[in-house]
């Protein structure tokens, strides 16, 4: 936790008024939040505490520079079921329901990317619309030329560059 408390004080513009302790003794009470904070540390996610202006609410996010180290994964169980052809281990979705994480939406990709950008090596699955999804389609992002960009692909695509961004929401109020 120690690192994470380094990271957190590194970046104070991204959680204003907020203090570590209160993050601490908030993953300490809530043991699945914990394990969320773990995984998302495990898979070099680098999880920060972000705030939500819009929706007057504190996420926990992975805020590594470029994608976690969850990589070459299709976007969702349908998908990667449906690959006739070298189907991935898992997908996005699959694995931030193991992890207990949301996967990062249009909206918060575009929160995340005002504290710097990020992906610009890599590039992250995103929440999709269903109605995108159920045309076979799912949305990604990344940074380039000073400006971030959404793009779809096949759900059943994958990369070894594209992996997911997750989240959880700290019930910190």
């Amino acid at each position: 936790m120690e690192q994470f408390r380094k990271r957190f004080e590194a970046h104070m513009e991204r959680h204003p008024d907020l203090t570590f302790a209160q993050v601490e003794a908030y993953l300490n009470a809530h043991p699945d939040a914990y394990r969320a904070y773990q995984q998302m540390e495990e898979t070099a996610g680098e999880p920060d505490v972000i705030y939500d202006a819009q929706e007057n609410r504190y996420l926990l996010m992975d805020c590594s520079t470029q994608t976690p180290k969850r990589l070459s994964i299709c976007y969702d169980k349908e998908a990667r079921l449906a690959r006739k052809k070298f189907p991935p281990q898992t997908s996005a979705m699959e694995l931030a329901e193991q992890m207990g994480v949301q996967l990062v939406d249009l909206r918060l990709y575009e929160l995340l990317q005002q504290f710097g950008p990020v992906d610009t090596k890599t590039s992250s699955w995103l929440a999709t619309p269903e109605d995108i999804r159920a045309l076979g389609g799912a949305l990604f992002g990344d940074y380039h030329y000073g400006h971030v960009f959404y793009y779809h692909n096949g759900a059943d695509s994958y990369y070894s560059s594209r992996g997911f961004r997750g989240y959880i929401v700290l019930h910190l109020r």
